[in-house]
């Protein structure tokens, strides 16, 4: 079995869809939506 095929099988079983909505749950909160946006900011600084 593959990574690929593991990691789809993790995320369709009751505890890997726990984890996604936890995920979506905290992306939803405007602090940490800004922390993100700035990580992100700083990897594109990097590759230039």
């Amino acid at each position: 079995m593959s990574l690929m095929q593991r990691i789809s099988a993790f995320l369709k079983s009751p505890k890997g869809q726990q984890l996604v909505d936890r995920g979506r749950r905290e992306m939803a909160k405007p602090g940490n939506q800004q922390k993100l946006k700035g990580l992100a900011a700083r990897f594109s600084n990097r590759r230039r």
